[in-house]
């Protein structure tokens, strides 16, 4: 990709991007596309705060931001373009202002909503290279599918725990994240950062390659990440490159643009098991001093945060050795004769401890996930 050179450089631009300027693979010419060209941000999280500050030291002359998310403290751990000083702010807002620090001569535009099928179209089709730092499927796939139908290149980067996946998805000359990762995994299979964490420094290199791919995309120089999957493991500090084919048979981009169909898609679980229960419906039981028992799968440092008055710990991976040991008996405090509340952080990890405890033995209809799980319960700190 090779946008047309822009204008001759301001005095201001030659001193800033220096450094660029000596690089014989990049020089004047490469600062100059850089210039004319535009990159959308889509998520000014973990990934997106990093890819932003360097995409508008770099020179790139226009960014677009779309986040709807205001900034709050547990953010800060790795989103590093905000601070305290602007919590509460649009993340969009206080991105911008960091970034016109670095860069002055930078066009932002900025776009305060979620991507979704209204606006997913319009919003890419303004933009030279799309850079993907959403944290959701959903997202994902609309941002691949639309990057397909309009014919633009797509920087994916994912982070979990201590790991980390970098991609440049364009289906004009490589494969895209469908014929990678066709649908998404059920619900239950597939956490977020809140839920499995995140080591902070861990968006920060990937959002960072990130940047480095969408600049060498808009300046013309390198080879970019098209057909290749960096997979990057924080623990032991390797980096792995594979190999990723184009699927002939891929239900989006093995079709003709004008037959591409936008859909949403809809993250499901494998295979209910059990019933659900508001946390609402949850205190009206607790209040009316109604037999049941409440089991907190997460994690010892995550009950810091908070616990429901009454609920045994009992950890996910421990809960699952017991049922294990058990060979089909009932687990000491936990009776197979009284309703049982499983909740986690947002109700993935539950729902998978109660597929345990049903093929333990436990009658499912005495089996209940709490709904969003402690995210949703009334003063309960998440992170």
């Amino acid at each position: 990709m090779r946008t047309d050179p822009a204008p001759s450089l301001s005095d201001a631009e030659l001193r800033r991007f220096g450094r660029h300027l000596v690089l014989p693979e990049f020089g004047i010419e490469g600062q100059r596309r850089l210039k004319a060209g535009s990159a959308l941000l889509i998520g000014l999280g973990g990934l997106g705060s990093p890819a932003a500050l360097y995409l508008a030291a770099a020179g790139v002359g226009r960014i677009g931001l779309v986040d709807a998310d205001v900034v709050e403290e547990t953010n800060l751990q790795r989103q590093i373009a905000h601070g305290y000083a602007v919590l509460g702010k649009p993340k969009i807002d206080s991105a911008r202002t960091r970034m016109l620090d670095l860069n002055p001569d930078l066009v932002i535009e900025r776009h305060r909503m979620r991507l979704d099928l209204e606006n997913a179209v319009e919003l890419i089709s303004q933009y030279d290279v799309i850079i993907d730092g959403t944290d959701n499927f959903p997202t994902r796939y609309l941002v691949n599918d639309t990057c397909v139908k309009l014919g633009k290149p797509n920087v994916f980067g994912g982070v979990l725990r201590f790991d980390g996946q970098l991609s440049v998805f364009d289906a004009r000359h490589g494969p895209c994240y469908r014929c990678i990762f066709p649908e998404p995994p059920p619900i239950e299979f597939s956490p977020n950062c809140a839920e499995a964490g995140v080591l902070g420094v861990m968006p920060g290199v990937i959002g960072c390659l990130q940047a480095t791919e969408a600049i060498k995309l808009l300046a013309g120089i390198g080879t970019p990440m098209i057909g290749r999957m960096l997979i990057y493991d924080g623990l032991d500090l390797s980096f792995n490159t594979m190999r990723i084919a184009k699927d002939s048979d891929c239900r989006v981009c093995s079709k003709a643009s004008e037959d591409i169909v936008l859909t949403e898609t809809v993250m499901v679980c494998a295979a209910p098991v059990g019933g659900t229960i508001r946390a609402e419906a949850l205190q009206g039981r607790l209040d009316a001093q109604e037999p049941l028992i409440i089991v907190d799968v997460r994690s010892p440092d995550e009950w810091l945060t908070g616990r429901i008055p009454g609920s045994i710990g009992f950890p996910k991976p421990e809960l699952e050795k017991a049922l294990a040991q058990a060979n089909g008996a009932p687990l000491s405090g936990l009776p197979m004769d009284q309703d049982i509340i499983v909740a986690c952080q947002s109700g993935m990890r539950s729902s998978a401890s109660i597929k345990f405890l049903v093929a333990a033995g436990y009658d499912p209809k005495r089996l209940f996930n709490l709904e969003q799980g402690m995210s949703a319960w009334p003063g309960h700190v998440t992170f």
